[in-house]
């Protein structure tokens, strides 16, 4: 791939992952949280069940693993989707983005204490470093927002379905995989919104159109690019510039929403993000080892 391509690629998806907060709290003028997040990944889920039944992927077999499906749908979809949205309605876009994105960090922790996985100490550092720039972030909040334990609980649901994605994500056909668990989150947070909350949808241009987005640039384009881009570059690489997500999503919330652009919020981003490229920086090093 060239670099250029490369470059381009790789801005345009953390710009889609980064922005989407920013979109999302726009929608929440228009819907409540949990049904704007069903929405989201029901229309995501059956366009992209569509293409993979057209391109005939190959579908999962046996109970176990649609129930692997099921269990990744409920935390990756419903359970990071769900928190952040709601996470959305007390802090802003720009907080929500930066303490979702410290999931990598968290990933680092996890599996530690549940895969038994080593990782190198600049990861740990990294780690340290993410925990100094949350406790920046959040502990300069002169209230303390429920939101922020929306976001943190974001962080947790999407470290713990990466660390299951790892280990059964061979099992199935990427697409397949992304097409069914995005539907069966959707289907989760439809029921939850039922349940939970008094659903509504005020259907107009611009709320449909902040649904396609969120739908079909922030999920289907969103994750097609990411996989395109980890699958013709090098996998350490490309995960190092996860960093730029909570970037975009800070900067999407000042020029979007008019957000202020705290110190502390500045600060504790740069933490994270140093963070984020620390722990990602495993995958650069395997790939020297086993070339030399």
């Amino acid at each position: 791939m060239k670099k250029w391509t490369f470059i381009v690629l790789i801005v345009l998806t953390t710009f889609l992952m980064g922005s989407s907060f920013a979109v999302g709290k726009i929608g929440l003028t228009y819907a409540s949280p949990l049904y704007l997040a069903a929405l989201r990944f029901i229309v995501a889920g059956v366009v992209m069940l569509i293409v993979v039944i057209v391109l005939r992927r190959p579908r999962p077999t046996g109970k176990r693993n649609w129930v692997k499906i099921g269990v990744i749908g409920a935390l990756q979809t419903a359970g990071v989707m769900g928190c952040i949205f709601i996470s959305l309605r007390t802090i802003t876009a720009s907080e929500s983005s930066i303490l979702t994105f410290t999931n990598p960090l968290l990933v680092v922790v996890l599996g530690t204490i549940f895969s038994g996985i080593r990782y190198k100490w600049y990861q740990w550092v990294g780690v340290l470093l993410g925990v100094i720039g949350v406790s920046i972030t959040v502990g300069a909040q002169v209230e303390w927002k429920i939101g922020i334990v929306w976001g943190l609980c974001s962080a947790i649901f999407w470290a713990t379905a990466t660390l299951l994605v790892k280990k059964w994500g061979v099992l199935f056909d990427t697409w397949v995989l992304s097409a069914y668990q995005m539907l069966c989150g959707g289907i989760i947070l439809l029921l939850l919104s039922l349940t939970l909350e008094e659903p509504f949808f005020i259907w107009n241009h611009e709320s449909i159109l902040i649904l396609l987005w969120l739908s079909i640039f922030s999920s289907i384009i969103q994750f097609a690019v990411w996989y395109y881009v980890l699958q013709h570059g090098d996998p350490g690489k490309t995960s190092s510039f996860l960093f730029l997500a909570p970037f975009f999503g800070v900067l999407s919330g000042w020029l979007l929403l008019g957000e202020t652009l705290y110190i502390s919020s500045i600060v504790g981003g740069l933490c994270i993000i140093v963070g984020i490229y620390l722990v990602n920086r495993q995958f650069q090093s395997k790939k020297k080892s086993i070339s030399t």
